[in-house]
């Protein structure tokens, strides 16, 4: 099977499907290219998808990150970017083997191409050639006949004729004579060429066409193996990542595997553990004695509404709530007494660990400086020693600062553990009662949990500070105050216990006045008569607004 014997005759054919069989090659390459950009593109949207879920550092996000499942989650986004890294590897190994390979060959295969198809050419135009010189000849040759016949009838009608002088029939015979040696001479010229007409058609249908198609069909069967190998290297470049993506993936598995829900729950009771006891038992209140009522210190009416008529602020009795204060909000007391025990304690243990490991550094500056100095000493061209006394004057200043900062923290760090004297039992009670309905609170009136999303608690304080630190912040906002008018009324829907600082207690079916409308955070201000006024969530309530009242003045 050979295109040289069986095509001698379809140059411009093979011309043609040479031509597509390198077309084909680029479509190909253009194929693998695009392939390449879409595994980077790939990639590089896993990693920054990895990116995106990663927690931020220093951020309340990566400490949540200590659970084993979000641990796992953390390992299935690492092993993510390794698999988009072997995706680059994919698009670079097929980039380096495949298309710089394929791009090199196809030019060289155009240049053989080239000249394979130039030799074909120039075998054509010799044949041609060859062909044209035989009609030459041969019409030469028809000529030089014609005429010799012409001048042979010509000398035989002039011998014939008796007229005619013996020079003139002379003259024609030599004429004849001379046109018969020329055609003679054209036979013998068409009879050369002829024969080496013959000679070059059969070397070039034979010889020359064949070895130039055997090449050409040798180029083209190349072409298809060569596309063949690069589609096998095409198939193992994704083979050869195979292995790598299958340990991702088990990765992935073994981070999955490692999740350990008890470890979990164990976690969230060290995160949130307030460190409170229970509360104790309620105590009986006898109503069947012809007495004032007493309220016990355990009861929970007490807790909600102990101080509220006796505190005093500037010598004025005040009968209502405060609102909401958000000023203060986020605001951490340096000794976290904002903190439930167990909290604190962790906190206050993160801050003594903190601080020695600064004084560690700062010692260890020390020691560095006065080796340094000490070199200067031994060496006074390396530098001036009194230049350090300075520095290392500052770094122990800095050294002893630390110093009674740790054990400041430290003295805090003993109070909650136990090794100072604790809090009374009865401060204890209430914060442990407290402390089991949500909300904890300073004496009754904590910030509310929707108000203050942290959940941050505040330990009760002695009555005498808080009637100090309460005239402070608030007397200026409060004193001579006017009571705002009512804009409405409003029915509880459900029974809210109000806890929190500046809500009030309502009870289902409950009527009470409204005198300040939501203001787009969840509460309405109501009023039970001239001393009771607090905000309840507006879902507990029914307001039903008087139009023809004038508006409510904005409470700040």
């Amino acid at each position: 099977m050979s295109w040289g014997t069986e095509l001698w005759d379809q140059f411009d054919n093979l011309e043609k499907h040479t031509q597509w069989g390198i077309d084909i090659l680029e479509k190909y390459i253009k194929f693998v290219k695009e392939r390449t950009e879409i595994e980077l593109s790939y990639a590089k949207q896993l990693r920054n998808l990895s990116k995106k879920y990663q927690p931020k550092k220093n951020s309340k996000e990566e400490e949540e990150y200590k659970y084993t499942s979000c641990k796992a989650f953390i390992s299935t986004l690492n092993e993510m970017n390794d698999y988009a890294g072997q995706h680059e590897v994919i698009s670079e190994n097929m980039a380096s083997q495949i298309i710089v390979d394929l791009a090199r060959y196809v030019q060289e295969l155009k240049q053989e191409r080239k000249s394979n198809f130039h030799d074909g050419r120039k075998a054509q135009q010799h044949i041609e050639t060859c062909w044209k010189q035989l009609e030459s000849s041969k019409r030469r040759f028809e000529r030089d006949c014609k005429e010799a016949d012409r001048a042979q009838q010509y000398f035989e009608k002039m011998d014939a004729d008796i007229n005619v002088t013996k020079a003139d029939v002379e003259k024609a015979r030599q004429q004849a004579q001379i046109r018969h040696q020329m055609a003679e001479d054209s036979k013998a010229d068409y009879s050369s060429i002829l024969q080496k007409f013959n000679h070059e058609q059969h070397e070039y249908y034979h010889t020359h066409i064949p070895n130039i198609f055997q090449k050409i069909q040798e180029m083209e069967e190349r072409r298809i193996v060569r596309i063949g190998d690069s589609m096998k290297t095409y198939a193992e470049v994704d083979r050869q990542v195979i292995p790598i993506i299958g340990k991702c993936l088990d990765g992935i598995v073994k981070a999955a595997e490692s999740i350990d829900q008890k470890n979990d729950s164990q976690l969230v009771i060290e995160a949130y553990k307030s460190g409170f006891e229970p509360p104790g038992d309620i105590e009986f209140e006898d109503y069947t004695q012809p007495m004032k009522r007493t309220v016990s210190d355990n009861s929970l009416s007490n807790s909600r509404g102990e101080g509220k008529p006796d505190l005093k602020f500037g010598g004025k009795s005040k009968g209502k709530l405060w609102p909401f204060i958000k000023k203060n909000k986020g605001a951490t007391p340096e000794d976290f007494s904002n903190l439930p025990p167990e909290q604190r304690r962790k906190k206050l243990q993160q801050k003594v660990d903190e601080l020695n490991k600064e004084i560690q550094k700062e010692m260890d500056q020390r020691d560095a400086i006065t080796k340094m100095k000490d070199v200067y000493l031994k060496n006074p061209q390396m530098g001036d020693p009194a230049s350090l006394d300075h520095k290392l004057a500052e770094v122990s200043q800095n050294i002893e600062k630390l110093r009674l900062e740790t054990q400041k923290f430290e003295a805090w760090l003993a109070e909650v553990e136990g090794r100072l004297p604790a809090r009374s039992e009865q401060t204890r009670r209430q914060s442990g009662l407290y402390d089991s309905q949500n909300p904890p609170t300073v004496n009754s009136c904590a910030q509310d949990r929707e108000s203050s999303p942290d959940g941050s608690y505040t330990e009760e304080q002695s009555q005498e500070s808080e009637v100090k630190v309460l005239a402070t912040d608030f007397d200026d906002e409060f004193d001579d105050e006017e009571p705002l008018p009512a804009i409405g009324t409003c029915k509880a829907l459900y029974t809210f216990e109000g806890q929190n600082e500046g809500t009030i207690s309502v009870v289902e079916g409950e009527t009470l006045y409204v005198i300040e409308e939501d203001k787009g955070d969840g509460w309405t201000r109501i009023r039970r008569n001239e001393d009771e006024e607090g905000y309840v969530p507006t879902s507990y309530v029914e307001v039903y607004l008087d139009k023809n009242a004038k508006g409510a003045k904005t409470y700040i």
